[in-house]
């Protein structure tokens, strides 16, 4: 499962630079493409560093943060998708991507939990 949640994770980021290169490059989309990119680049980094984790607890603590960062990068795609009529359909695409990744990412937190218990 941590393979396939690293593929997912690494796409994620991929499409989400891949958007943000589509935009115009303007005051307008600038700072939002800035912090999605930020975000979603965070998410993939962040997963892979808990996949080195030494225990239980600090995989917990790190997918912790993978979830932040992919909520975040949500909360930036709903920004784009309020001031543009560009490229809907793929934000709309990638907020999926991003939900379905984040429901893997709580699930994953309440195992790790479970099995700590």
């Amino acid at each position: 499962m941590k393979e396939a949640l690293k593929n997912r994770t690494k796409k994620f980021a991929s499409d989400c630079w891949n958007l943000c290169a589509k935009f115009p490059v303007s005051r307008k989309y600038n700072a939002y493409c800035n912090q999605l990119i930020r975000c979603s680049s965070s998410v993939g980094a962040n997963y892979r560093s808990a996949c080195r984790a030494k225990s239980d607890a600090d995989f917990i603590n790190k997918l912790k943060i993978v979830e932040e960062e992919t909520d975040e990068s949500m909360y930036f795609l709903e920004l784009l998708l309020d001031v543009s009529v560009n490229e809907q359909e793929e934000m709309k695409r990638l907020h999926k991507e991003g939900n379905e990744l984040l429901s893997i990412v709580v699930a994953s937190i309440k195992t790790m939990r479970n099995r700590k218990s």
